[in-house]
């Protein structure tokens, strides 16, 4: 056992709490998975390592059963011994974020906020070995993040300001839209002392923090206001001396930032970033000279796929996983960009982060087309990782519809388009089935050969009602290099939808989907393609399930807290120098030709795509299209996406709902009526 002399009271009540949700509900195998199984699935997420690579500490999702409670999953830490693979629950009493292993110290760290931490979060510390845990330092109001300095004494922490606002002598006060936003502001301070905490002399948000390996310089990231558009577009690099808190050197950086990392010697800094202002991703290896107004450069641009994580493990070393289509590799690269070298190739699980120890061990979260994300390890001199964990162990009793990789070529010739197809369960090769299209967001992302069901993406749930569910991968998507995803700016809604309609036509052709009952669905930019497709392509789309999506790109930018990214990374146009020509790219402008059964469905407090882009359409159909089969559900307390448990089942029962009236039943059926049922999520 690791943790022999863990608190008996933690240890037994985590027990009872895993154990009872190892166990999906009970589901006729040939069935396959259902709605609640969906709902109860476990997941893991943010795996570290101690620096003897003894083991991994990770987090793993705790859902909420939404036939009790509308609340979002809790995240439990867990342990796992790398030899003997046996695993131990820690802490779950409080929400904590940040967890790593303190340098120099074998403890773990993480933020929380317990009954008596009344400015909200603190840095606790906890001994893996026994489970006894302690507040080490508390700060005046919540700490956001932290990063331990080299020695394990000092951290680096970001939290908001305290801002002077007078109070209202009125009994009411609007909102002041966009103002009175606090900065996140940088301190330093020594934890073991009674020191006192002292700001970085930096303005505006902070965000990533990374120490020099000997904790004589600090490299952050830090952006003009703390607006979502300054956070994605306009972060800049700095180099900070930590003992005086004055910037030493500014680097030359434009565009997205994900991370930084300082090589050993500290004579250059590894970015995960954008390409140039006009990337629509973080996802290219960036190197510079820790020099002042040095110039990042990308060392790989011929690169077809996207960086998903780096790190330096030498001088001449840089880890990384990337996305290549719609598999994942993990290998190095020079800081040169030479000596691309896959040590994890094609074909294998789908990783999502990673966690280097000395000894050249390496733990993963990773996910495959028949389980959600878990722990895996990886010896050092192997080539394949090995799974650690088993958080859903009944899922492999489930019956699972076959996934396979789709290649199609696009009707303009310029792109092979791939994208994933699962099929239902005990399909039987040459028949015909109603087909659910599911169209990614973004449109910078794109699916991967892993697990893709999700309380949004109906994939296993929709095999097991007897659809088959495609993803693609259409152009403007990652994982594909620069120019595929540039290729789709500066044509909002154009060849990249035309793209989706090509695979749906080559899974006609290819005899797999039935031409009479195609569905569509997807979230946010996916959901602007749903409603393009349920307008301008309504013959091809017999129903649509719209969700946060756009209908409207000319009210869409006044109403959004992401402009200027609309702008510099899709529309590269300003929309003031070009209305009619957006007017024609919003799926309101088609509806005239409307005829597909639409199911619209929007977060209330949605600040990414306002709830009225899904009223717009809503009005627009139903004055203008009457006789068109339509709903609009709005979702109070719901922003860009559902994050609580009741509110994620009811959008998954009724969009399956809707399919299943409108492409296993009748064409002309009348709209699902009233609320959802729960005898539909077993």
């Amino acid at each position: 056992m690791i943790l022999k002399n863990l608190r008996t009271p933690m240890r037994l009540m985590l027990a009872l709490v895993v154990m009872g949700l190892l166990s999906l509900p009970a589901v006729s195998t040939a069935q396959g998975l259902t709605p609640m199984q969906q709902a109860m699935l476990q997941s893991v997420s943010g795996t570290t390592v101690d620096a003897d690579g003894n083991f991994i500490a990770f987090m793993r999702s705790q859902p909420v059963d939404p036939r009790e409670e509308n609340a979002s999953a809790a995240r439990h830490l867990f342990v796992i011994d790398t030899e003997t693979g046996e695993e131990e629950a820690l802490y779950s009493e409080s929400a904590i974020g940040g967890m790593t292993f303190r340098p120099e110290h074998g403890t773990l760290t993480f933020l929380t906020a317990r009954d008596d931490d009344e400015n909200g979060r603190a840095l606790y510390e906890m001994d893996p070995a026994t489970g006894d845990m302690e507040r080490i330092y508390a700060f005046e109001r919540s700490i956001a993040t932290y990063e331990w300095a080299p020695d394990g004494s000092r951290i680096v922490f970001t939290a908001n300001e305290e801002l002077d606002v007078p109070e209202a002598e009125l009994p009411y006060e609007p909102n002041l839209f966009e103002e009175n936003r606090p900065n996140r502001i940088a301190y330093t301070v020594d934890v073991t002392s009674d020191a006192s905490a002292e700001p970085l002399d930096i303005d505006g948000t902070v965000y990533i923090m990374n120490w020099s390996p000997s904790g004589e310089q600090l490299a952050l990231t830090v952006a003009p206001s703390p607006e979502v558009d300054d956070f994605y577009m306009f972060q800049s690099v700095v180099i900070v001396d930590p003992s005086s808190g004055n910037v030493t050197a500014d680097i030359n950086n434009e565009g997205k930032i994900a991370q930084i990392e300082w090589s050993p010697n500290e004579e250059q800094l590894a970015l995960r970033a954008g390409h140039d202002i006009h990337d629509p991703i973080d996802g290219r290896i960036m190197v510079v000279d820790a020099a002042d107004n040095a110039t990042p450069e990308n060392i790989f641009p011929e690169f077809e796929g996207k960086f998903e994580q780096i790190a330096w493990t030498g001088d001449e070393t840089i880890h990384f996983i990337a996305s290549e289509s719609v598999e994942r590799s993990f290998g190095t690269i020079r800081p040169d960009g030479t000596q691309f070298t896959r040590v994890v190739d094609l074909g294998g699980p789908i990783m999502t982060g990673f966690s280097p120890t000395a000894q050249g061990d390496i733990a993963f979260t990773a996910h495959t087309p028949a389980h959600p994300p878990e722990v895996y390890w990886l010896a050092d001199g192997n080539d394949q990782p090995e799974r650690m964990t088993d958080s859903n162990p009944d899922l492999g009793d489930v019956a699972m519809g076959e996934q396979r990789v789709v290649s199609y070529t696009a009707r303009d010739g310029q792109f092979e388009i791939d994208g994933l197809l699962i099929l239902p369960v005990d399909y039987q090769e040459g028949t015909r089935v109603p087909l659910i299209t599911v169209v990614h967001g973004g449109p910078e992302a794109h699916y991967d050969n892993g697990w893709l069901t999700r309380y949004s993406d109906p994939g296993q749930m929709g095999a097991a009602q007897g659809f088959a569910v495609f993803y693609p991968n259409y152009r403007g998507s990652t994982g594909r290099g620069i120019d595929f995803i540039y290729s789709s700016q500066g044509d909002l809604a154009g060849r990249e939808f035309d793209d989706v309609v090509d695979g749906v036509d080559f899974l006609i052709d290819e005899g797999i989907a039935d031409p009479d009952r195609v569905g569509v669905t997807g979230g946010s930019y996916g959901g602007y393609a749903t409603a393009w497709m349920s307008t301008y392509y309504s013959e091809r789309f017999a129903a649509g399930v719209m969700n946060v999506g756009i209908s409207n790109n000319i009210s869409k930018w006044g109403t959004s807290d992401i402009p200027e990214e609309l702008y510099l990374v899709h529309s590269r146009t300003r929309i003031w120098d070009s209305w009619v020509d957006n007017l024609k790219r919003s799926p309101i402008y088609y509806v005239e030709q409307a005829n597909t059964p639409l199911l619209i469905a929007h977060g209330e407090e949605d600040t990414r795509v306002h709830p009225g882009q899904s009223l717009e359409l809503y009005r627009h159909i139903k004055v203008r299209r009457p006789d068109v089969p339509l709903r609009l559900a709005l979702y109070p307390n719901e922003g860009h996406g559902y994050g609580r448990s009741a509110s994620q089942m009811d959008y998954t029962l009724r969009m399956m709902r809707w399919f299943n009236t409108y492409l296993h039943g009748d064409a002309d059926a009348p709209v699902p009526q009233g609320a959802v049922s729960l005898e539909d999520a077993e």
